[in-house]
């Protein structure tokens, strides 16, 4: 495969302990180099049957977890591969962009002063910029739904808290050096809490838990507090 950016021109391949292997696509961040794990994953999944544990994407890399009693370590490597020279690139030709309600500041977004004043801005120029960019969701992670996000604006770049929460909340916007994300369940956390969604990020009681997925685009769109209690009913089905 030729390379493209910062993309390897051959895949490498780490071991990882007894019973995992690392392929390291490239070493940046970037939307080609995305395509390519969201495709070698996908290819992956469809090569085997019970011989793998679990395939973890990342931002660059993925990680192959297998069972050593059905296939060796050898036969696994010559499978990938064979599986890296047959690769077919998936474009993404979707335009369709998920559109996340966010009330910023306030009790929902405690830190935004924060971020304001790191980059010497006002909180609606922090809201402005944060909501005027489309973000590719390049891997979910951390805990069960978080979403990557790529594409924050240099402009609002703002170091995590120097003391972490020990609870944020279900749906708390935050920003963590060049990184913004969404907390899809309670959980600790060190992120500059910006806003909240009232969105259900994950829902573990629906058929289909995630609402987000690798290789998708989101926005951010401020609403009202008025608004937000709205939708959370809504979403609550109360």
């Amino acid at each position: 495969m030729n390379g493209c950016g910062y993309m390897y021109n051959q895949f490498k391949y780490l071991t990882a302990g007894d019973k995992a292997i690392i392929i390291e696509v490239g070493d940046s961040i970037n939307e080609k180099i995305n395509r390519v794990i969201i495709s070698l994953e996908k290819e992956i999944n469809n090569s085997f049957n019970d011989e793998l544990l679990e395939v973890i994407p990342t931002y660059r890399s993925i990680m192959i977890q297998y069972n050593p009693v059905k296939i060796t370590y050898m036969e696994l490597l010559n499978k990938l591969k064979s599986i890296e020279t047959n690769l077919k690139i998936t474009e993404n030709k979707t335009n369709k962009v998920i559109v996340i309600p966010v009330v910023y500041g306030g009790e929902y977004g405690p830190d935004i002063g924060n971020v304001a004043q790191y980059n010497n801005l006002s909180i609606k120029d922090v809201i402005k910029i944060h909501s005027s960019t489309k973000y590719l969701i390049y891997m979910l992670g951390f805990t069960a739904g978080f979403p990557y996000l790529g594409g924050l604006d240099k402009r609002i770049h703002t170091p995590r808290l120097e003391r972490p929460r020990i609870k944020i909340e279900a749906g708390s916007i935050g920003i963590a050096n060049n990184q913004t994300g969404i907390y899809p369940v309670d959980s600790p956390g060190g992120w500059q809490i910006i806003g909240k969604t009232p969105l259900k990020i994950f829902n573990q009681n629906s058929e289909n838990p995630f609402l987000l997925e690798p290789g998708k685009y989101i926005r951010f769109k401020p609403i009202s507090e008025r608004r937000f209690l709205q939708l959370k009913i809504e979403e609550e089905g109360v």
